[in-house]
Order: C-alpha cells, then sequence, then structure tokens
C-alpha cells in the first residue's frame, strides 16, 4: 500500500477556487429584475446576487447574508437610486423581520408579480397556459393573519429575554411589538406580550408563544419545564385582561387550562363551524379562505347528484361546503387526527353526506375501497410538495372535472404536466393573495378532462 503524502493540497480542474465573499461586507449594485421570490437580481464579477428589499432599475448597497460559489444572497442596506415603484415600507420592522418581504412594493405590483410567476412556472413546466385567467382573489392588505407564533428565547449570557419574529435568513429573533398583519384582535396582545413575559421570574423555561384568532381568542405558550406559581397566575390574568383562552404546551398535546374551552372558526356563507385545536392546520387569511371556497365551489360546480372527492382534506374546510351541494362526499386526509376532527366537525354541523378516511396520499388511490365506485369531481388542496402521486391515477377515478388549490406554483406546473398526459386541460386559472405582503403564491386551477 503507498504511504500517504501529508501535506498534499488539490485543486479542482479550471484553475485556483474562487475567494469566497464574507458575511457581513457591503457591496453596490445595479439590480436587473426580481426573482420569483420577490428579491432583486444582480450580477457581478461572475456572481448572481440575490438583495431582499431591491427592486429591479435601483442601485443600491447590499451587505451579504450567505455565499455560496457563485451565488450570493443578500439584502438591502441604502438605496440610491430607488425605483419609481417603491414605496415607504408600512411597518417599522421591514427591512429586519424575516417576514413581509415584498411591503415595499404597491399592492398592485405584488399581484402583478405573484400573477407572473405562476404564468412562469405553467409555461416553462407544463407548457400550458389555461384557457381563461381568473382575476386575483384579494382581500385586505393588513390586518389579515389570525395565527402567529411568536419566538422566546432566553439569553443566558446578556440575562436577556427576547420576543419577536425571526429574522431575514437568520435565527435571530428581532424584537416585535407590533405586527400590521396581525387581524385586529391581536395586536393589543402582541404589543404586551414581550413585557408580560419578561416579567416572568423563571423565563428560561419558556418555549415559544401561538396566538389564535378565530371563534373565540387563545394564546398558547410553550414551556420545557414546569412554570412558577406566579408566572402561571401572571398568565393566566394577562388572559383574562385580553378575553383570551390560555393552552399550555408542555410534555404531550397542547392542553386548554379551562377543559370547556375551545377553538374554532366559522364560515359563514355556508353556516359551518369548524373546530380546531392548536397543531392543526388552518388557513391563515379568513376573508381569503372563504373566498376561496365560494371561488371553488363556483368553479367545480358540484350537482346534486354527484359523488365528489376532497383530497388533503384537512379539518373538513372544503369538504363541509361541498357537502352542502353534492349527493355525497368523500374527504381523505394522510393524518389520523384530522380525520377525527373533520368527522367530528361534520357530525357537529349536522352533514350526514360526507365520509372521511385517513389514507396515504403519496401514493395512488385507485385501490382504496371508496374509490371504487368513481367520483364526478375531485378537488385536491395539497401541502407545498405537491400531490404527484395522486394526480398520476385521477383519471382511472373518472372525474370530468377536477379542482387543483395549490401553494407552491412549481409544484403545480409539474402536477399538470401529468394532468395533461391523461388527457385534462386547464380550463381556468388565477392567484390567491392568501399572504399579502409577502411573495408567496397560492393558487387555483381547474382541470376538465377532454371530450
Amino acid at each position: 500500500m503507498a504511504k500517504h503524502e501529508r501535506g498534499l493540497r488539490f485543486q479542482p480542474a479550471g484553475g485556483v477556487r474562487a475567494t469566497q465573499i464574507p458575511t457581513g461586507k457591503k457591496q453596490r449594485l445595479t439590480i436587473e429584475r426580481l426573482s420569483n421570490d420577490g428579491r432583486g437580481i444582480a450580477f457581478l464579477d461572475g456572481r448572481t446576487w440575490f438583495v431582499a428589499g431591491s427592486l429591479a432599475g435601483e442601485e443600491v448597497e447590499a451587505r451579504v447574508l450567505n455565499a455560496h460559489g457563485k451565488v450570493v444572497e443578500a439584502r438591502t442596506e441604502r438605496v440610491f437610486q430607488p425605483s419609481a415603484m417603491r414605496r415607504p415600507a408600512p411597518c417599522v420592522h421591514f427591512g429586519r423581520c424575516g417576514g413581509c418581504s415584498v411591503q415595499h412594493l404597491p399592492h398592485s405590483e405584488q399581484l402583478a408579480l405573484k400573477q407572473r410567476m405562476l404564468a412562469e412556472q405553467l409555461q416553462r413546466v407544463a407548457s400550458v397556459e389555461p384557457q381563461e385567467w381568473a382575476a386575483p382573489l384579494t382581500g385586505a392588505e393588513f390586518a389579515y393573519r389570525r395565527r402567529a407564533r411568536v419566538a422566546v428565547r432566553w439569553d443566558a449570557k446578556a440575562k436577556r429575554l427576547d420576543v419577536g419574529f425571526r429574522a431575514a435568513a437568520s435565527q435571530d429573533i428581532v424584537s416585535i411589538e407590533e405586527c400590521p398583519v396581525l387581524v385586529q384582535a391581536l395586536q393589543p396582545i402582541m404589543m404586551q406580550l414581550p413585557a408580560m413575559l419578561r416579567s416572568f421570574s423563571k423565563p428560561q423555561v419558556l418555549g415559544h408563544v401561538e396566538l389564535f384568532s378565530g371563534s373565540s381568542t387563545a394564546i398558547l405558550l410553550r414551556h420545557t419545564a414546569p412554570l412558577a406559581d406566579a408566572d402561571l397566575a401572571t398568565l393566566q390574568t394577562f388572559c383574562k385582561d385580553h378575553d383570551a383562552q390560555l393552552w399550555l404546551h408542555g410534555e404531550g398535546d397542547p392542553q386548554p387550562t379551562d377543559a370547556a374551552q375551545a377553538l374554532g372558526y366559522r364560515l359563514e356563507p355556508w353556516k359551518l363551524d369548524l373546530a380546531y385545536r392548536p397543531g392543526d392546520f388552518i388557513q391563515v387569511n379568513a376573508a381569503i379562505n372563504t373566498a376561496m371556497i365560494e371561488q371553488a365551489l363556483d368553479w367545480l360546480a358540484p350537482k346534486s347528484d354527484e359523488r365528489v372527492l376532497d383530497l388533503f382534506c384537512g379539518l373538513g374546510n372544503f369538504a363541509l361546503p361541498l357537502a352542502r351541494l353534492a349527493r355525497e362526499v368523500v374527504a381523505v386526509e394522510g393524518v389520523a387526527t384530522m380525520v377525527e376532527r373533520a368527522s367530528a366537525n361534520a357530525i357537529s354541523n349536522d352533514l350526514h353526506n360526507v365520509a372521511f378516511f385517513q389514507a396515504d396520499l403519496s401514493q395512488p388511490l385507485a385501490q382504496a375501497n371508496w374509490a371504487a365506485e368513481g367520483f364526478s369531481a375531485v378537488l385536491l388542496d395539497p401541502p407545498r410538495d405537491g400531490a404527484f402521486e395522486v394526480v398520476r391515477k385521477l383519471k382511472a377515478l373518472g372525474a370530468e372535472r377536477l379542482l387543483y388549490v395549490s401553494c407552491n406554483p412549481a409544484t403545480l406546473a409539474r402536477d399538470t404536466v401529468e394532468l395533461v398526459k391523461q388527457g385534462y386541460r386547464l380550463k381556468r386559472a388565477g392567484i390567491l393573495d392568501m399572504f399579502p405582503q409577502t411573495a408567496h403564491v397560492e393558487a387555483m386551477a381547474l382541470f376538465e378532462a377532454s371530450k
């Protein structure tokens, strides 16, 4: 065996490795265009820069957050030549807080950006364009978010409790005492929460806080050890002052301090009340959620004699309104506890033509017993990774109409390729502005079987 030679240094083909740009370095850049996530794109010395807080045509000073190979991530520190589209950021924490990354764009331009993102993905990946583009589904720009997770961390060295939201591209916590996108019911809670938590005798045991607003207001506190009696009393008084339920999350699942308390939200057009618990998925924008369901039912147009399939059904957000219109609804979800919750919601709303099942939705469904009879229409609302395996076999279920609600245009476009292969055509599509002030795109697409 050859003796190992110490001290040798090998270089990749092509010469000396390029020197990496250090974090924190400032660089003057000219922004050429916007990326799909709303960041400005600049090119310098063979590298591509993605600059948060910048707009096309601007000359800015950017601070490096991270650099890897020929890609540099940065944030805007100064704007030398602002775009005519730039508006003053409505939130004082813009540029430091990791949320609401495009609030320097007028709302109309935010919508245009999201529309382009959806259209580009469908064209580039699936080579399709809908027969009809629907107008964006929009609501209020601010005061829309009915749920929020607040980061809490004890800094032992500084003997300080940090309370706020995560910083952009960092695990740092930006101290927040106001957040314009929270619904009004949560604004005073958010404003007074940091001072209340900092008054605890044992702040070291605090994890995070979640805020909820629906049929009730609620505060959930995650704690890693039992709370001191005085601290619990402080928390209970705070909740009472804000007319909020208190939920504690230590070992096991979150529990309300009053067992009779429950969380929920109402879908007024259908006279439905849906119960949920912390940890369950709900849409954070109540107004757009209701409008989204109305549009989905309008596009899918279920008839009173039809059997409809709802995939990734969650708590029954679509399934229960569908049950008001269709002969029968079969709703399927991968998480067993959500199936239980959805079934209970159907019973509490006196709906008996909807059945909920648990199934692995990363696998084809044609062999399931509940699929044997087939369906006239299908609605699916998958998570960000889409529904690739499910859509590959959807044609076998016999559905003539398919409505796809997406929170990721990339996976919607990928799944569209499979649907087109099965003979479906993209009849209508449009964006849903579920998260104003962010570049996050939700979309709705209607497919019909080719005749």
